[in-house]
């Protein structure tokens, strides 16, 4: 009887253990595919900055020889930065308020900011 206890005891830790690994293969699985939402935010906005940006800017947010500012100097404003696309600068930069997004220009200033120079 004792014996028969035991196997089933551990039978049934190793089912538990077993399953216990398999949800949190699921788990891990489901994290990798939604990702982090910030990261998912940045991954955006250095797509949009790729087909938006860098012609201007640069594919390194710098480019040296030009007018435009190294973005990763630039400073830790939200606002700032979001008017400065909205509204473009200096008869310079064209305003993009009509092109992108309010999810988009976050999505940029989520690249720009993770990229900052310390």
């Amino acid at each position: 009887m004792r014996k028969d206890i035991s196997h089933k005891t551990v039978a049934i830790l190793a089912t538990v253990a077993v399953l216990t690994v398999a949800l949190a293969a699921t788990v891990r699985a489901a994290d990798d595919a939604t990702g982090n939402p910030l990261q998912a935010q940045i991954d955006h906005g250095k797509s949009t900055y790729a087909s938006k940006c860098s012609h201007c800017h640069g594919p390194n947010m710098m480019n040296s020889g030009t007018i435009t500012p190294d973005l990763r100097a630039f400073p830790d404003d939200k606002t700032r930065f979001v008017t400065t696309v909205k509204n473009g600068k200096n008869n310079k930069m064209p305003p993009w308020a009509d092109i992108l997004s309010e999810d988009e220009i976050a999505a940029l200033w989520a690249f720009v900011s993770s990229r900052r120079k310390p």
